[in-house]
């Protein structure tokens, strides 16, 4: 339960909580002029101030965000479940992302050998942990269901139009959200109602994926899971190879120094063939130059002479033998000549020959070295290449996910869907016990408004897209109605999940919930809420104005032994919860 609600600020109006229904009752004075009205009187805030140290965002929370009351501590004192004493929570919006509480609840779980004794600064995230743990029960993951949440259900804001329907908790909670934490009050199975706002999920990153792919540039980066399935193949091909060739890649020492001989026996063997080919043509030269050496003949002259008529002397046929022989000298030293640089060329072919046959055997064993592995830096090389390619492969995986997501066919879709509902409503066949429960006491409470002519039942059934619980009471729409049904569903709410362990012994109104209702359904509401409180020993606490509480008076309710100090009022500067007047965005 909750014990007070105080601030450092001395002009704030402490508030005092009993056991039982609590009034917090707003009322005019005789100074009030005619603009003046109780929503300033600060009904409201001092709901967003429970929430705004029960862990709620400070963005959610703009009233302690205030510039006025931004300095503010505030402090929310409550039974906690294993302390003797009540536990005191304090927050500011100057350090709104923590809570300073005046004893260790955290136990042992947040990795401590000990309790911490004495006060204890946490961050928020962590306060609302320990809520969800020590006030409903939720232990581990509990996607689905938020601690948060279920407390908007004990104790609704206007500021999050909390009151304009029985089953959401904010304007634009989806119903998948508010099921899930409504069957956990309830005592259904919960996780499997998450299901549905997994689906809800499911079907909305569709919507998105089609409205993507319904875009010309988008479509092209998301692609059809065909196009997507060959790329990814042939991708897994080229990581393989490029995972062998790293795999069996070798570094060499001294790679460097192995190329460079490589290449210089590698210039050294063109040389070789470049200087055989000059060689050979010239040999090719001289063997025809030694051919063509020949003596020269003369022995045609004499007869040629003689028949000229012309003999020939001694001292004639002498000088042509002394030019034969001389000719022959010639010749057999050309012959020689030419017989020495063949000679040579040849040798030097030999030569070229052999030094080529061993270059190319140090030609062989250098790139059979440098083959069978590389330099570091190749390595290297290759592994960057390799981390590239991996990457894109896993570009394309996720494409293709996203693509696949996009064509899961709307009956696959539906077909799940199907399934859990008739989940969904085997789980209600065996949870016969809690449903009729909730059904029963919710039809016992409108009953006491509205009389036991009056049919009021809770509707549960599985739908298609969430479990839809309905509060109905037989009306004729009008707001006062509306309202008490909303009156009636948060008592039952708030009394299963008291009595079954899942959820604490309070449950918060603000006055807008009695707007447009009949006096006689005020005072009944009042009186239940009073016997109900004291029978399940639980706390109802409510703003409400004066003139609404006279009303019930009338008709028989005595609301004195649960008006709760202080009383508000609407006066100019100091009759407000605050004690003075600032300027606010919306009621407070």
């Amino acid at each position: 339960m909750l014990r007070r609600l105080s601030a450092d600020d001395e002009r704030f109006k402490e508030v005092s909580f009993t056991g039982g229904l609590n009034l917090i009752v707003a009322s005019t004075t005789a100074s009030s002029a005619d603009t003046d009205s109780r929503n300033s009187a600060g009904k409201s805030s001092l709901i967003e101030l429970i929430h705004f140290l029960l862990g709620a965002r400070a963005t959610n929370t703009t009233l302690a965000m205030n510039k006025a009351l931004r300095k503010t501590t505030f402090t929310l004192e409550m039974d906690w479940p294993g302390l003797s004493s009540p536990l005191s929570v304090r927050r500011s919006g100057q350090r709104a992302g923590f809570v300073t509480l005046s004893e260790d609840v955290t136990g042992t779980d947040d990795g401590a050998i000990f309790p911490r004794t004495g006060s204890v600064e946490l961050p928020v995230e962590r306060w609302t942990q320990l809520i969800e743990r020590d006030l409903f029960g939720l232990r581990g993951d509990h996607p689905g269901v938020s601690g948060r949440v279920l407390l908007s259900f004990l104790a609704r804001r206007v500021s999050s139009h909390g009151f304009n329907e029985p089953t959401r908790t904010f304007s634009r909670q989806s119903a998948p959200e508010a099921a899930s934490n409504l069957a956990y009050l309830l005592g259904l199975d919960w996780q499997l109602v998450d299901e549905y706002r997994q689906l809800a999920a499911r079907k909305a990153t569709r919507a998105q994926l089609k409205k993507a792919v319904d875009d010309p540039v988008w479509g092209r980066i998301v692609g059809s899971t065909a196009d997507l399935r060959g790329q990814i193949t042939l991708a897994e091909a080229q990581v393989e190879r490029l995972r062998a060739q790293v795999a069996d890649f070798q570094v060499v020492p001294e790679y460097e120094r192995l190329k460079d001989r490589a290449d210089q026996v590698s210039r050294r063997i063109k040389q070789l063939a470049q200087e055989d080919v000059i060689d050979q043509h010239n040999l090719e030269e001289l063997q025809a130059a030694v051919t063509e050496t020949t003596d020269v003949e003369v022995d045609y002259l004499e007869p040629v002479y003689r028949e000229l008529g012309v003999i020939l002397n001694d001292q004639v046929r002498q000088r042509f033998e002394d030019v034969r022989t001389f000719h022959h000298s010639v010749v057999r030293n050309r012959r020689r000549f030419l017989e020495e640089e063949i000679a040579e060329l040849t040798e030097r072919l030999q030569a070229r020959r052999s030094e080529r046959a061993r270059l190319g055997e140090d030609q062989a064993r250098l790139l059979r070295d440098l083959a069978e592995g590389g330099a570091l830096e190749a390595l290297t090389a290759l592994q960057t290449a390799l981390g590239r390619e991996e990457a894109a492969l896993q570009a394309l995986r996720h494409r293709f996910e996203a693509a696949q997501t996009l064509e899961a066919s709307a009956r696959q879709i539906t077909a799940k869907s199907v399934e859990l509902q008739q989940a969904v409503d085997t789980d209600l066949q065996e949870r016969r016990r809690q449903t009729d429960e909730a059904i029963l006491l919710f039809s016992h409470y409108a009953q006491r408004l509205y009389g036991e002519g009056r049919e009021a039942y809770l509707a549960i059934e599985a739908g298609r897209n969430s479990l839809t619980i309905t509060p109905r009471i037989d009306s004729d729409g009008s707001r006062g109605i509306s309202n008490m049904v909303i009156f009636c569903f948060d008592l039952t709410l708030a009394v299963l999940a008291h009595r079954h362990g899942r959820g604490p012994d309070f449950l918060i109104h603000d006055s807008h919930l009695y707007d447009g209702v009949d006096d006689r359904q005020v005072a009944a509401a009042l009186k239940l809420a009073a016997e109900v409180t004291a029978e399940e020993n639980l706390q109802y606490i409510v703003t409400i104005n004066t003139d609404s509480l006279g009303m019930a008076a009338q008709r028989g309710f005595d609301p004195e032994p649960y008006i709760r100090s202080p009383r508000l009022t609407d006066e100019h500067e100091t009759g407000g919860l605050f004690g003075f007047r600032f300027k606010t965005v919306g009621k407070r």
